[in-house]
C-alpha cells in the first residue's frame, strides 16, 4: 500500500512538472523572449529550419556562449541548419569578419573558430591586426601565404559585405543574437535571472521553442 502511494505521489508530481514545462511553452512572449523579424528574411537551408548565429569574434558575450551553443549543437534537431554569421556594425569589425570567411574558406573552421575566440579573449591577442592575425594562423600550421591570399580574395570581400547587408536586413540590436528561419530573433541579454546573470538554459529552451514555432509554420503552408 505504502508503494502504491508512493507511486501515485511520484506521479502527480511529475503531471505537476510536465505542467509546469507546458506553461513555460506557453508563455512565450514576443518583445520580451524573441522578437519578430520585419519584415522576415528569406533563406537558402531548403527544407530545414534555418538558425544563423550573428557573433563578432571580438564580442566577450560571445565568446561566454560558445560552451552553450557548442552543447546544444550536439543535440540540436535533425532538420535544423545551423550557420555562423560575422554581424558588422562598423568599419572596425570587418577584418575578424574576413578572418572568419577566410577561416571557412579553407576549411578550417572546427580546427580554428573556438581558438580565435580563445587568443582574442584568454591570451589577449590582437588578431584583427592582420599582421598579428597571420602570424597566429602560421603557427596554427596554415600555410600562411595560402591564408593571406584567401583573406584578401574578392570572394571573402564578398561574405564580409553579406554580413554587413545581413547585419543591417536583420535589424541585429547587437551580438550575440540567434535569428530562426528568417522570422524570430532572440539573444541571451533577453533570458536573464533575477540576478541580472545570463540564463544560458532558458535561452536554448527559446530557440527550441521558436524552432517549433518555425516548423509549424512552414508545415502550414
Amino acid at each position: 500500500m505504502r508503494q502504491i502511494t508512493r507511486f501515485i505521489a511520484y506521479a502527480a508530481a511529475a503531471v505537476f512538472l510536465f505542467s509546469l514545462a507546458g506553461g513555460a511553452a506557453a508563455q512565450l512572449v514576443a518583445g520580451k523572449d524573441y522578437r519578430p523579424i520585419s519584415p522576415p528574411q528569406p533563406t537558402d537551408s531548403g527544407a530545414k529550419v534555418e538558425v544563423l548565429e550573428f557573433f563578432w569574434y571580438g564580442c566577450p558575450h560571445c565568446n561566454t556562449l560558445q560552451p552553450s551553443l557548442k552543447a546544444w549543437l550536439k543535440s540540436k534537431p535533425a532538420d535544423v541548419e545551423f550557420k555562423r554569421v560575422p554581424a558588422v556594425f562598423q568599419d572596425s569589425w570587418v577584418p575578424l569578419t574576413k578572418a572568419f570567411y577566410a577561416i571557412d574558406a579553407m576549411g578550417l573552421t572546427e580546427k580554428l573558430h573556438h581558438d580565435v575566440f580563445a587568443a582574442i579573449h584568454v591570451q589577449k591577442a590582437r588578431l584583427q591586426e592582420p599582421k598579428v592575425l597571420f602570424d597566429w594562423v602560421a603557427d596554427k600550421g596554415v600555410d600562411k601565404q595560402k591564408f593571406i591570399d584567401t583573406y584578401n580574395s574578392f570572394s571573402v570581400q564578398g561574405r564580409a559585405q553579406r554580413s554587413i547587408d545581413m547585419t543591417r536586413n536583420y535589424d541585429i540590436p547587437g551580438t550575440p543574437a540567434l535569428t530562426i528561419d528568417g522570422k524570430y530573433l532572440t539573444a541571451p541579454s533577453m533570458t536573464l535571472k533575477a540576478d541580472r546573470s545570463i540564463d544560458y538554459d532558458r535561452f536554448f529552451q527559446v530557440v527550441d521553442q521558436l524552432i517549433a514555432q518555425a516548423r509549424k509554420t512552414r508545415a502550414s503552408k
